[in-house]
Parts: structure tokens; sequence; C-alpha cells
């Protein structure tokens, strides 16, 4: 019992975000998505705010304004060892989405504002699949504020930096293995953190760009879980009880160069350092029968890398097209692989579209199609192991304006 409740608020906690390596997710600009998730050395105005703020104050217009969403559509698929066993989630549609303002003061110095999902999911398995000890159904989802500041030193060079603040909800229902037994949780959390950029634009042919995003840790202090139970095992698990977790969102730090063939068609590519390593173990704390319900359990991620590369193509003035790809390495423990979190090693292909009806409206389209390469993996603590794959379709819709 003392397990099964653990691995239950670990998925709780763990699963802020499960897609591709790890479980962060970059969907914070539909142009960037379409080049393969491309932004540190692009100048994309408002959107800049979250891939590289120090291209914010080289925006071409005083004002810039973006908003869009996109539409996850994710499957996981469990085969079990030596046997015809397969189960799959069901998962609901994830719809992450972002916003971004920014203005000039001066000519060089330039300000804004950026609300957006980067971590939120939904996870469903069949209520009786053979992993149902570890894991079962959830919802979250995670915002982040961002103020960013960003200026210009001269022509050819931009720096910014943004202070970030990160909230977070999660709720999870789900039965136990005794008669009329469940266990509800619910929790809310935010912390604070930062991203700074440096944009290099030497001239005509290539820019530059260097992002770092900071780690920030999610701390959940006096969560509810609320347990039904028999009345045999009441003593032991309060009807209602607190709980802490943390977990922490890794720092990144991103590397990228664009280079303009001509005037219609520009190359990129980026490398990013995730660092995982951070996320050492997962320790629950409960304020009541605490010795009995707390405990550590062992993650041991390490830091991973990701290439990128991407084009886009300006067919005339209204249309604009993308393409990219990426590799993106599970960073996950061969001995500590848990369902909680189906990190495979991952490949990406992106397209994307923008459309200009009129002068400074843009309306930008991106598809992102991952690729989970199938793998045996195992979660020894629980003698659990099996080969899983994933494949996630994302479509989103952006709408850019400037003035």
């Amino acid at each position: 019992m003392r397990k099964f409740i653990y691995i239950m608020l670990l998925f709780a906690i763990a699963t802020w975000s499960a897609h591709a390596g790890g479980y962060q997710v970059r969907l914070q600009g539909q142009k960037q998505t379409g080049i393969g998730l491309i932004g540190t050395p692009f100048n994309f105005g408002a959107s800049s705010m979250f891939y590289n703020p120090g291209a914010l104050s080289m925006m071409k217009n005083k004002y810039d304004f973006s908003l869009g969403a996109s539409f996850i559509m994710g499957k996981a698929v469990f085969q079990k060892d030596a046997t015809d066993y397969q189960a799959k989630t069901d998962n609901p549609i994830g719809t992450p989405f972002y916003f971004y303002g920014a203005g000039k003061i001066t000519d060089k110095l330039a300000v804004g504002l950026g609300v957006y999902t980067p971590f939120g999911t939904s996870t469903k398995w069949d209520d009786d699949w053979a992993g149902q000890m570890l894991i079962q159904n959830i919802s979250l989802q995670a915002i982040y504020y961002q103020l960013t500041a960003s200026y210009q030193i001269n022509e050819k060079i931009g720096i910014g930096a943004g202070f970030v603040y990160a909230t977070g909800k999660v709720k999870l229902n789900k039965a136990l293995p005794y008669n009329n037994s469940e266990v509800n949780l619910e929790g809310n959390t935010s912390n604070i953190g930062f991203n700074v950029g440096i944009y290099f634009k030497p001239n005509d042919k290539f820019s530059f760009g260097i992002d770092y995003r900071s780690k920030i840790i999610m701390k959940m202090e006096d969560g509810d879980a609320t347990f039904t139970v028999p009345s045999a095992l009441s003593s032991n698990l309060p009807k209602d009880n607190k709980f802490d977790a943390e977990l922490p969102m890794p720092a990144n730090l991103d590397f990228g160069l664009a280079f303009n063939v001509n005037e219609k068609l520009t190359l990129a590519a980026e490398v990013n350092w995730v660092m995982w390593s951070t996320y050492d173990s997962l320790i629950f704390t409960f304020k009541e029968s605490g010795d009995l319900l707390n405990t550590a359990n062992p993650r041991e991620y390490k830091d991973s890398w990701i290439i990128r590369i991407g084009g886009q193509y300006k067919l005339n003035d209204k249309l604009t097209f993308r393409a990219g790809g990426y590799y993106d390495p599970t960073p996950t423990n061969e001995k500590y692989f848990n369902p909680e979190t189906i990190s495979l090693n991952t490949t990406g292909l992106t397209l994307g579209l923008s459309y200009q009806p009129i002068e400074n409206l843009s309306i930008d389209l991106s598809y992102l199609h991952l690729f989970g390469q199938e793998a045996e993996k195992a979660y020894e603590p629980d003698n659990f192991s099996g080969k899983y794959k994933t494949q996630v379709s994302i479509p989103g819709i952006g709408i850019s304006y400037s003035f």
C-alpha cells in the first residue's frame, strides 16, 4: 500500500509534461515550431522573449503582438515482455498556448510581457492495464508569466533578460486496489526563474544567438491528499492529509546560427544543452503518518544535447514556408524508467507556413510530428518491464501583428 500511494503521488508531480526527452515542451511560437523549434538565432518579434530576449530590441516595429495555441494528439503503446499483451493510452487533446506583447520605449530599449504554458498535459491509461500500480491518469497545467527587457547595444548586438513567475496546478483521481477505495490529489505551486540572451547580427548574411533559461524548482507545499479506504487502513492513511514534494524544471543553454543564402532562403541550426542531471531523485514528505509514507525515489537523469536543423523560404510578400527536424535523446536512467513519463529517443519533423493577408499581420501555421523510437525499458524497483513506443501529432496556429 505504501509503495502504491507513493508512486501515484510521484506520477502526479513528475508528469508536469511528458513529450519527447524528459518532460519539457518547447511550443512557444508557431514560426519557431515550423523551422524545427529553432528560435535563438532569429528575430521574430515579441515571441523572441522565450527563445532569445536579446533579439527583442531588434524588432522592426514599435509594437509587436503574438498569440497562438497548439493541439497535442499523442499516444503511447506498451508491449509486455514475451506476451501478446498490449496497452495504449487514450489521452485527451492538450492545448498549450502563448501570448506575447512588446513595445519599444526608445530606439534601443524594448520591454514585453509573455504568458505561456511550457508544461501541462493529460495522460490516461486503461484502468486495468498491466502497469496500473505505477500510473493511471492525471490532468495538470503550468503557466509562466515573463517580464522582459532588451537593449540594443549597437546595430549588430542586442542583449536581454526576462523574469519568470511560474504557477502550476495538478488534479488526480485514482482508484486503489481495495473495495470502494480511491485517492484524490490536488495541489498548487509557484516559483521564480529567469532567462537571458544575446543576439548578434554582424551582417545581412549571418545571425547568431545564445540563450540561457534557468532551472526552476517547482515546490508543491500542503497539497491535499484525500483517501477513501477500508477502516482497517484508516489509522495509517488518514482521510485528509497534506504532502510536500518538488520537481526541477531543468536549465537550458541554447546556441543558434542562421544563414541567409539569398533574399528568399534562410537555413538555420541550433544546439540545446538540457541540464537534466539536476533531476536526481524525488522526495515526498507527508504531514501525517510521515514515516509510513515519506520516501525518496531515484531518478538519476543525465544531461542531454538536442541538435536541430531547419530552413525557411519566402515565396513572395504573402507566403513563407518552413521545415525542420531534430533528434531528442531520452535523459532517463535505464534502471528507473517509469511510465509516468514515456521519454524515448525521439525524432521530430516540422512544417510551417506564414500567410500575410495585409501588411504587418501574419497568420502562422505549424505542424510537429514526434516519433518515439521503440525500446525495451524497465522499472527495476517494481520489476516492471516491456517495450514502449510513442507517436505525437501537434498542429498549431498563431497570429502575429505589429505596427
